[in-house]
This record gives C-alpha cells, structure tokens and sequence, in this order.
C-alpha cells in the first residue's frame, strides 16, 4: 500500500501558499513567467545539490511510513521535489512580502 501521507501535506501547503499568492498577488498572480522561472530554478538546483549529497554518500534516504516509497532517482524520493518546491516557494512569497513592505514604507 502506497502511504500518501507526507505527500498530501506538502500539497496542502503548496495549496495554500498558491492562496495567499492569488490574495495578494506576490509571485504567480503577479508574473506567472518569472515565478515559475524562479521556483524552479530552485528547486533544480537543490535537487542537484541533494543528488551529490547522495553520490557522496553524505545524504541518505530515510524510511517512513508516511512517505510513498516512489523514488526520481535512487534513494531521492519524489516527495523531496514538493518539499523543495514548497522551501522555493515559500521563500519567493517571504521575500516578495517583505520588498513589497519596504516600498510602502519608502525605506527602500
């Protein structure tokens, strides 16, 4: 039985980041393009980071019950690509927010 758990999770979160972007137009409903070009370019290089930690033997996959068990490549489950798109995204909201703050107060 696949465990879908952990996966479910950070799809509710992503879902819920997505709602905050559509209420305060931060990242996607402000420059879909640029958005997606900057989440992903995270995530892409954070999985190139996770696959040499793992060719280095310093990273290893944990076993959960919580977790699918699908894999992208050995020992890199496909629930590290949502965690990290989640980690992007989060963090493109965070700084978005926080530029837009600054501007209002005229400190930048």
């Amino acid at each position: 039985m696949i465990a879908l758990t952990y996966l479910a999770a950070l799809l509710v979160s992503l879902g819920g980041l997505a709602l905050l972007d559509r209420r305060f137009r931060l990242a996607f409903w402000a420059d879909a393009r640029r958005a997606a070009l900057t989440v992903g370019a995270g995530v892409v290089g954070f999985l190139l980071w996770d696959v040499a930690g793992l060719v280095l033997g310093i990273f290893a996959r944990g076993d959960s019950p919580h977790m699918t068990g699908l894999l992208l490549a050995p020992e890199l489950p496909v629930e590290e690509a949502f965690f990290l798109a989640l980690l992007c995204y989060s963090a493109l909201l965070a700084w978005r927010w926080f530029d837009r703050a600054a501007r209002a107060d005229g400190t930048r």
